[in-house]
């Protein structure tokens, strides 16, 4: 075999080898978009829960009496809304194709056209780089989960740093003495999986909360008919115990939809990553056709180039006998 015929030898080897590669991680891919997606159905039972409790709890009075400063403040002009914070998800690896050029874009995008300037707390070195070319203002950056085991724990933090910039701006306020009350904002961007599609970018306002979600938790009917009662501890309020546990509540609410945006765009992720192997795939195989057509062409050519030194040599003993 010729010089040329080993070297397509050993691309066809490299070829089987990377294609490989190419089929392990279509399977890791697959398998995390089935652990992300279960883990956003088995939010379904706690999340209904939760509405449950603020349902009660907006139900012991009415929503207006408990615009209160802090997580559980209601205002819902968006014009009115200063945000403060967003939190965006991307990806810690490569190979996902546009995914974090899609949300950053439209991060930077949106928060562009509403009032403030907000710190943004970036989840994955990649589209943490995208922002930071688009010269957004950063806070602390985060690297993703690698299983939903790791999730918990990221939006425990997270949620931490909504607080204490709700708090940070409202201390700034008082101390300001300024009679005017500013609604603080809390956004958070993430790939959504859908139909027809790998993805597509979304956002939420988690802060202030949503007045006519709200006013729809007041309407929920009661699975039975033994309502909840709010006890109060001794020497506190009514109204005040109240108040603790609908920050309680409201808490809760940010770690499901944090935790639901994190999951759904880590299946985003994986499913732009098992695409992006099946196209790597396809063009594997067109390239090993390729050069399996070429190196049977070169092998038939050295073995039609023997055939005919035989024929050759036959020929010349016949003549000499």
């Amino acid at each position: 075999m010729t010089d040329t015929a080993a070297n397509l030898r050993r691309k066809i080897d490299s070829a089987t080898d990377l294609k490989g590669v190419v089929r392990t991680m279509k399977a890791l891919a697959a398998s995390s978009i089935t652990q992300y997606e279960k883990s956003v159905l088995a939010l379904t039972d706690y999340y209904r829960t939760v509405e449950l409790g603020l349902s009660a709890s907006f139900r012991a009075s009415s929503i207006a009496q408990h615009a209160d400063t802090d997580l559980s403040k209601i205002d819902i002009n968006e014009s009115e809304v200063e945000v403060i914070g967003a939190i965006v998800f991307g990806s810690d690896q490569g190979l996902v194709g546009q995914f974090n050029e899609d949300i950053a874009h439209f991060a930077v995008k949106s928060l562009g056209k509403l009032p403030g300037k907000p710190t943004i707390w970036a989840v994955g070195e990649r589209v943490q780089t995208r922002l930071a070319d688009a010269q957004s203002k950063l806070g602390v950056a985060y690297n993703l989960p690698t299983s939903v085991i790791g999730i918990a724990p990221l939006i425990g933090h997270l949620v931490a740093q909504i607080q204490q910039a709700t708090e940070r701006q409202e201390n700034n306020q008082k101390g300001s003495n300024s009679s005017y009350t500013t609604s603080y904002g809390i956004y958070v961007f993430h790939n959504r999986p859908t139909l027809g599609a790998l993805y597509e970018p979304t956002l939420q306002r988690l802060l202030p909360l949503d007045q006519q979600w709200l006013q729809s938790l007041a309407e929920i009917e009661w699975p039975n008919s033994h309502r909840p009662e709010i006890l109060c501890p001794i020497g506190k309020a009514e109204r005040q115990v109240n108040i603790r546990t609908r920050r309680a509540l409201i808490r809760e609410y940010l770690f499901i939809s944090i935790f639901r945006a994190c999951a759904e765009s880590l299946a985003s992720e994986n499913a732009s990553r098992l695409s992006a192997m099946q196209r790597a795939e396809k063009n594997i195989d067109e390239l090993q056709e390729k050069l399996g057509r070429e190196f049977n062409r070169l092998r038939q050519s050295a073995i039609d180039e023997e055939l005919f030194d035989v024929v050759a040599g036959y020929e010349l003993l016949s003549q000499q006998h």
